[in-house]
């Protein structure tokens, strides 16, 4: 027998508590929780914040770690937590708290959890909001997947392995694919 899934609207979720210890996310009203990343996960994002803030003036960009929510629509509910997103800070839209515009990079650090199905999912989900870019870090295989918004679509720019990386929206700043994996 079948179950059926509860899924919340926006107003709902909006009043629910917070899940402690925790990283929540929304897709098409479901809410999914996560376990906290792990401490590589954590070195990753960290090391690439470290690079985009010594590199880019704060006053006009905003950088976000998977500290908050980016509405995708609000229905059916979809809000995502990337790893990392950087904003042009006059672009950013805050509604209720959480951010209602596309980033102009979402930077997703792969998990053993990842499928190919959850990835393609969150790709077509930024692609919806028109991200103009995406990279995609696989630790396992020390690899960094450029996706950029052509038209309508997020196509695969280049993989990486090693070698400087920078954001279309962000030529300034460079980061070297072989420095962000932990040791």
């Amino acid at each position: 027998m079948a179950t059926a899934t509860k899924t919340v609207s926006y107003g709902e979720w909006l009043t629910m508590p917070i899940v402690e210890d925790a990283i929540e996310e929304v897709v098409d009203g479901e809410i999914r929780l996560m376990p906290p990343n792990k401490t590589a996960h954590a070195k990753i994002v960290q090391t690439l914040t470290a690079a985009f803030v010594r590199q880019l003036d704060e006053s006009k960009i905003q950088i976000y770690g998977s500290t908050f929510g980016l509405v995708i629509r609000k229905e059916p509910l979809t809000c995502r937590v990337p790893d990392l997103a950087l904003f042009i800070k006059a672009n950013v839209v805050e509604e209720d708290g959480y951010v209602h515009s596309p980033p102009e990079l979402v930077v997703e650090v792969l998990s053993p959890s990842n499928t190919p199905a959850r990835v393609r999912e969150k790709l077509s989900e930024y692609e919806a909001i028109r991200v103009p870019e995406v990279w995609v870090l696989s630790p396992e295989v020390r690899t960094v997947e450029v996706f950029r918004l052509r038209g309508n679509k997020l196509d695969k720019s280049v993989m990486l392995t090693d070698g400087p990386l920078s954001a279309q929206s962000f030529p300034e700043a460079s980061v070297d694919v072989d420095a962000v994996w932990p040791d």
